[in-house]
Protein backbone atom coordinates (compact mmCIF):
# COMPACT_ATOMS: atom_id res chain seq x y z
CA UNK A 1 0.00 0.00 0.00
CA UNK A 2 1.25 3.85 -0.53
CA UNK A 3 1.65 5.59 2.46
CA UNK A 4 3.48 8.78 3.64
CA UNK A 5 6.54 8.01 5.37
CA UNK A 6 9.16 9.77 7.45
CA UNK A 7 12.91 8.66 8.54
CA UNK A 8 14.58 11.71 10.06
CA UNK A 9 12.31 14.24 12.30
CA UNK A 10 12.68 18.11 10.22
CA UNK A 11 10.32 19.88 7.99
CA UNK A 12 8.02 18.97 5.56
CA UNK A 13 10.32 17.51 3.19
CA UNK A 14 10.86 15.09 5.05
CA UNK A 15 7.64 13.15 4.48
CA UNK A 16 7.81 10.64 1.65
CA UNK A 17 5.44 8.62 -0.52
CA UNK A 18 6.67 4.89 -0.59
CA UNK A 19 5.05 1.66 -0.85
CA UNK A 20 4.56 -0.28 2.32
CA UNK A 21 3.35 -3.68 3.69
CA UNK A 22 -0.49 -3.94 4.09
CA UNK A 23 -1.90 -4.34 7.71
CA UNK A 24 -2.76 -7.88 8.41
CA UNK A 25 -5.96 -8.58 10.31
CA UNK A 26 -5.87 -10.09 13.66
CA UNK A 27 -8.35 -11.21 16.22
CA UNK A 28 -10.82 -8.15 17.39
CA UNK A 29 -9.66 -6.11 15.11
CA UNK A 30 -11.29 -4.63 11.71
CA UNK A 31 -9.33 -3.18 9.14
CA UNK A 32 -10.10 -0.12 7.68
CA UNK A 33 -9.20 1.50 3.62
CA UNK A 34 -8.97 4.98 4.49
CA UNK A 35 -10.56 7.40 2.31
CA UNK A 36 -9.88 10.59 4.06
CA UNK A 37 -7.06 11.38 6.44
CA UNK A 38 -5.69 14.97 8.01
CA UNK A 39 -2.91 17.34 8.89
CA UNK A 40 -3.56 18.78 12.09
CA UNK A 41 -0.99 21.17 14.48
CA UNK A 42 -0.12 17.80 16.29
CA UNK A 43 0.70 16.10 13.33
CA UNK A 44 3.21 18.90 12.17
CA UNK A 45 4.68 18.62 16.33
CA UNK A 46 5.41 15.31 15.63
CA UNK A 47 6.93 16.01 12.58
CA UNK A 48 9.34 18.43 13.64
CA UNK A 49 9.87 16.59 17.37
CA UNK A 50 11.51 19.99 18.55
CA UNK A 51 11.36 18.86 22.73
CA UNK A 52 12.69 15.77 24.60
CA UNK A 53 9.45 15.12 25.72
CA UNK A 54 8.01 14.24 22.43
CA UNK A 55 11.11 12.66 21.48
CA UNK A 56 10.83 10.16 24.59
CA UNK A 57 7.23 9.62 22.97
CA UNK A 58 8.22 9.32 19.17
CA UNK A 59 11.81 7.76 19.28
CA UNK A 60 14.62 9.77 20.83
CA UNK A 61 16.92 9.86 17.12
CA UNK A 62 14.53 9.06 14.58
CA UNK A 63 10.57 7.98 14.90
CA UNK A 64 10.09 4.64 15.29
CA UNK A 65 6.47 5.51 14.33
CA UNK A 66 7.31 5.97 10.63
CA UNK A 67 3.67 7.02 9.20
CA UNK A 68 1.78 9.82 10.80
CA UNK A 69 -2.02 11.28 10.81
CA UNK A 70 -4.42 10.34 13.62
CA UNK A 71 -7.73 11.07 12.15
CA UNK A 72 -9.23 8.93 9.46
CA UNK A 73 -12.49 8.04 7.20
CA UNK A 74 -12.63 5.28 5.30
CA UNK A 75 -14.73 1.63 4.77
CA UNK A 76 -14.25 -1.59 6.86
CA UNK A 77 -13.02 -3.85 4.01
CA UNK A 78 -11.97 -6.68 6.88
CA UNK A 79 -13.24 -8.33 10.13
CA UNK A 80 -11.48 -10.14 12.13
CA UNK A 81 -12.48 -12.91 15.05
CA UNK A 82 -14.69 -12.11 17.48
CA UNK A 83 -15.59 -8.84 15.77
CA UNK A 84 -19.24 -7.56 17.30
CA UNK A 85 -19.53 -4.07 16.22
CA UNK A 86 -18.44 -3.92 12.72
CA UNK A 87 -19.22 -5.28 9.59
CA UNK A 88 -17.41 -5.45 6.31
CA UNK A 89 -18.97 -2.58 3.82
CA UNK A 90 -19.35 -0.19 7.08
CA UNK A 91 -18.57 2.89 6.69
CA UNK A 92 -16.67 4.67 9.79
CA UNK A 93 -14.30 7.30 10.69
CA UNK A 94 -12.33 7.94 14.08
CA UNK A 95 -8.94 8.64 15.91
CA UNK A 96 -5.97 6.53 15.66
CA UNK A 97 -4.48 7.87 18.93
CA UNK A 98 -0.97 6.99 19.93
CA UNK A 99 -1.06 4.25 17.35
CA UNK A 100 -1.19 6.70 14.36
CA UNK A 101 -0.69 5.01 10.86
CA UNK A 102 -3.45 7.35 9.18
CA UNK A 103 -1.11 8.63 6.56
CA UNK A 104 -1.35 5.56 4.49
CA UNK A 105 -4.21 3.71 2.12
CA UNK A 106 -4.91 1.42 5.04
CA UNK A 107 -4.89 0.65 8.48
CA UNK A 108 -6.01 -1.92 11.25
CA UNK A 109 -7.13 -1.09 14.67
CA UNK A 110 -9.45 -2.66 17.34
CA UNK A 111 -12.87 -2.80 17.47
CA UNK A 112 -12.72 -0.75 21.10
CA UNK A 113 -10.82 1.91 19.66
CA UNK A 114 -12.02 5.31 18.84
CA UNK A 115 -14.65 4.10 15.80
CA UNK A 116 -17.72 5.00 14.86
CA UNK A 117 -19.70 5.01 11.94
CA UNK A 118 -20.17 7.59 9.94
CA UNK A 119 -23.80 9.60 10.33
CA UNK A 120 -25.88 9.18 7.57
CA UNK A 121 -25.74 12.53 4.63
CA UNK A 122 -22.15 12.51 6.06
CA UNK A 123 -19.05 13.00 3.53
CA UNK A 124 -16.01 11.06 4.57
CA UNK A 125 -14.03 14.88 4.17
CA UNK A 126 -16.25 16.55 6.49
CA UNK A 127 -16.35 13.49 8.97
CA UNK A 128 -12.48 12.94 8.79
CA UNK A 129 -12.19 16.63 10.35
CA UNK A 130 -14.44 15.79 12.83
CA UNK A 131 -12.65 12.93 14.40
CA UNK A 132 -10.22 14.56 16.58
CA UNK A 133 -11.11 18.29 17.07
CA UNK A 134 -14.81 17.74 18.15
CA UNK A 135 -14.28 15.00 20.25
CA UNK A 136 -11.80 16.82 22.17
CA UNK A 137 -14.13 19.95 22.32
CA UNK A 138 -16.60 17.76 23.67
CA UNK A 139 -13.95 16.00 25.70
CA UNK A 140 -12.84 19.05 27.63
CA UNK A 141 -15.88 21.23 27.72
CA UNK A 142 -18.69 18.74 28.30
CA UNK A 143 -16.99 15.72 30.37
CA UNK A 144 -13.84 17.78 31.91
CA UNK A 145 -15.62 21.16 32.43
CA UNK A 146 -19.31 20.21 32.25
CA UNK A 147 -20.03 23.65 31.07
CA UNK A 148 -23.47 24.70 31.99
CA UNK A 149 -26.62 27.34 30.87
CA UNK A 150 -25.21 30.89 31.28
CA UNK A 151 -21.90 29.97 32.13
CA UNK A 152 -19.24 32.28 30.32
CA UNK A 153 -16.12 30.95 28.05
CA UNK A 154 -13.05 32.51 26.68
CA UNK A 155 -12.39 30.56 23.33
CA UNK A 156 -8.50 31.04 22.46
CA UNK A 157 -7.75 30.05 19.02
CA UNK A 158 -11.76 29.72 17.88
CA UNK A 159 -11.02 29.47 14.15
CA UNK A 160 -8.85 26.73 14.87
CA UNK A 161 -9.90 23.10 14.21
CA UNK A 162 -9.94 22.59 17.77
CA UNK A 163 -11.66 25.66 18.81
CA UNK A 164 -14.11 25.83 15.91
CA UNK A 165 -15.50 23.04 17.51
CA UNK A 166 -15.20 24.08 21.04
CA UNK A 167 -17.42 27.62 19.67
CA UNK A 168 -20.58 24.96 18.58
CA UNK A 169 -20.04 22.75 21.55
CA UNK A 170 -20.38 25.87 23.96
CA UNK A 171 -23.19 27.18 22.68
CA UNK A 172 -25.14 23.60 22.54
CA UNK A 173 -24.63 24.39 26.07
CA UNK A 174 -25.90 28.12 25.92
CA UNK A 175 -23.38 29.17 27.26
CA UNK A 176 -22.59 32.84 26.34
CA UNK A 177 -19.07 32.50 24.00
CA UNK A 178 -15.97 34.78 23.21
CA UNK A 179 -13.87 33.99 20.76
CA UNK A 180 -10.15 35.07 20.51
CA UNK A 181 -9.09 34.92 16.49
CA UNK A 182 -7.16 37.35 14.50
CA UNK A 183 -9.38 39.83 12.42
CA UNK A 184 -10.12 37.78 9.34
CA UNK A 185 -11.21 35.02 11.04
CA UNK A 186 -14.02 37.20 13.25
CA UNK A 187 -17.07 36.51 10.40
CA UNK A 188 -16.25 32.64 10.72
CA UNK A 189 -16.09 32.34 14.75
CA UNK A 190 -19.52 34.70 14.86
CA UNK A 191 -21.55 32.51 12.20
CA UNK A 192 -20.59 29.19 14.42
CA UNK A 193 -22.27 31.36 16.93
CA UNK A 194 -19.63 33.66 18.79
CA UNK A 195 -21.18 36.10 20.94
CA UNK A 196 -18.20 38.42 21.04
CA UNK A 197 -14.59 37.89 19.28
CA UNK A 198 -11.27 39.54 20.23
CA UNK A 199 -9.51 40.08 17.45
CA UNK A 200 -5.55 39.56 18.90
CA UNK A 201 -4.14 41.33 15.97
CA UNK A 202 -5.77 44.60 17.54
CA UNK A 203 -6.42 44.06 21.36
CA UNK A 204 -4.32 42.23 24.11
CA UNK A 205 -7.49 39.91 25.53
CA UNK A 206 -4.51 38.95 28.50
CA UNK A 207 -4.97 43.04 29.46
CA UNK A 208 -9.32 43.00 29.17
CA UNK A 209 -11.15 43.80 32.42
CA UNK A 210 -13.71 41.06 32.03
CA UNK A 211 -13.81 38.09 33.38
CA UNK A 212 -15.34 34.35 32.57
CA UNK A 213 -16.03 31.15 34.25
CA UNK A 214 -14.13 28.91 31.92
CA UNK A 215 -11.24 30.02 30.04
CA UNK A 216 -10.17 27.51 27.15
CA UNK A 217 -7.08 27.64 25.39
CA UNK A 218 -7.39 25.42 22.40
CA UNK A 219 -3.95 25.75 20.72
CA UNK A 220 -2.25 25.28 24.13
CA UNK A 221 -0.31 28.55 24.21
CA UNK A 222 -0.73 30.17 27.17
CA UNK A 223 -0.16 28.93 30.28
CA UNK A 224 -2.19 29.38 33.79
CA UNK A 225 -0.50 31.95 35.32
CA UNK A 226 -0.91 34.42 32.57
CA UNK A 227 -4.48 34.14 32.67
CA UNK A 228 -5.52 33.31 35.90
CA UNK A 229 -6.58 36.49 36.56
CA UNK A 230 -9.23 36.58 33.99
CA UNK A 231 -11.10 33.87 36.11
CA UNK A 232 -14.00 34.43 38.29
CA UNK A 233 -14.02 32.68 41.36
CA UNK A 234 -14.21 29.09 40.69
CA UNK A 235 -13.59 29.51 37.37
CA UNK A 236 -12.07 26.68 35.25
CA UNK A 237 -8.97 27.04 32.97
CA UNK A 238 -8.49 24.52 29.98
CA UNK A 239 -5.44 24.03 28.07
CA UNK A 240 -4.75 20.86 25.21
CA UNK A 241 -1.41 20.61 26.98
CA UNK A 242 -1.50 17.14 28.36
CA UNK A 243 1.97 16.31 29.16
CA UNK A 244 3.15 15.42 32.44
CA UNK A 245 4.18 18.75 33.84
CA UNK A 246 0.86 20.46 33.17
CA UNK A 247 -0.91 17.40 34.47
CA UNK A 248 1.25 17.68 37.89
CA UNK A 249 0.84 21.09 38.24
CA UNK A 250 -2.72 20.88 37.89
CA UNK A 251 -3.22 18.05 40.50
CA UNK A 252 -1.15 20.73 42.81
CA UNK A 253 -3.07 23.68 41.70
CA UNK A 254 -6.91 21.87 42.33
CA UNK A 255 -5.78 21.09 45.73
CA UNK A 256 -4.63 25.07 46.40
CA UNK A 257 -7.57 27.67 44.65
CA UNK A 258 -10.80 27.64 44.25
CA UNK A 259 -9.53 28.22 40.89
CA UNK A 260 -9.54 24.71 38.42
CA UNK A 261 -6.74 23.87 35.76
CA UNK A 262 -7.90 21.34 33.29
CA UNK A 263 -5.08 19.51 30.96
CA UNK A 264 -4.80 16.24 29.65
CA UNK A 265 -6.30 13.90 26.89
CA UNK A 266 -8.62 11.31 25.95
CA UNK A 267 -6.81 8.42 24.60
CA UNK A 268 -10.05 6.52 23.69
CA UNK A 269 -12.38 9.00 22.11
CA UNK A 270 -15.59 6.10 21.58
CA UNK A 271 -17.92 8.41 24.14
CA UNK A 272 -17.35 11.79 22.81
CA UNK A 273 -17.62 9.82 18.81
CA UNK A 274 -21.49 8.46 20.44
CA UNK A 275 -22.27 12.36 21.86
CA UNK A 276 -20.97 13.56 18.55
CA UNK A 277 -23.17 11.67 16.54
CA UNK A 278 -25.80 12.71 18.10
CA UNK A 279 -25.11 16.47 17.31
CA UNK A 280 -24.66 15.45 13.86
CA UNK A 281 -27.72 13.69 13.64
CA UNK A 282 -29.41 16.61 14.72
CA UNK A 283 -27.51 19.43 12.74
CA UNK A 284 -26.71 21.26 15.55
CA UNK A 285 -22.52 20.95 14.76
CA UNK A 286 -20.97 21.21 11.39
CA UNK A 287 -17.48 20.73 10.12
CA UNK A 288 -15.40 23.45 9.01
CA UNK A 289 -12.41 22.25 6.18
CA UNK A 290 -10.35 25.28 4.77
CA UNK A 291 -8.51 23.06 2.28
CA UNK A 292 -8.10 19.25 0.67
CA UNK A 293 -4.82 18.02 -0.81
CA UNK A 294 -4.42 14.74 -2.26
CA UNK A 295 -2.12 12.44 -0.47
CA UNK A 296 1.01 13.09 -2.40
CA UNK A 297 0.53 16.56 -1.83
CA UNK A 298 1.60 16.23 1.91
CA UNK A 299 4.44 18.81 1.98
CA UNK A 300 2.43 21.19 0.64
CA UNK A 301 -0.69 20.80 3.05
CA UNK A 302 1.76 20.16 6.13
CA UNK A 303 3.75 23.81 4.84
CA UNK A 304 0.59 25.07 4.98
CA UNK A 305 -0.67 23.98 8.27
CA UNK A 306 2.75 25.21 9.68
CA UNK A 307 2.10 28.77 8.41
CA UNK A 308 -0.24 28.97 11.29
CA UNK A 309 -3.16 30.62 8.53
CA UNK A 310 -5.36 27.66 8.49
CA UNK A 311 -9.39 28.09 9.30
CA UNK A 312 -10.88 24.85 10.97
CA UNK A 313 -9.37 21.62 9.31
CA UNK A 314 -6.80 20.24 6.30
CA UNK A 315 -8.50 17.15 4.37
CA UNK A 316 -6.07 14.93 2.88
CA UNK A 317 -7.74 12.54 -0.22
CA UNK A 318 -5.99 9.05 0.13
CA UNK A 319 -8.44 7.49 -2.35
CA UNK A 320 -9.05 9.34 -5.45
CA UNK A 321 -12.30 8.63 -6.10
CA UNK A 322 -13.67 9.07 -2.40
CA UNK A 323 -16.69 11.43 -1.92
Amino acid sequence: MKAIVYEKYGNPDVLTMQEVDNPKIKEGCVIVEIHYTSVTAADVYMRKAETLLSRLFLGLFRPSRKILGTEFSGVVVSVGEKVKKFNTGDSVYGFTGFKLGAYAEFTCLSENASIAEIPEGISYSDAVCMADGATTALFFLSTKAKLEKGSSILIIGASGSIGTYAVQVAKNSNALVTGVCSGGNEELVRQLGADAVIDYTKEDFLTSEEKWDVIFDSIGKYPYKQCRHLLNDGGRFISTRGGPAELLFGSLLNRLRKKKFISGMSVNKSKELELLNELVENNRIQAIVDREYPLENIVEAHTYVESGHKKGNVVIKVKRNAT
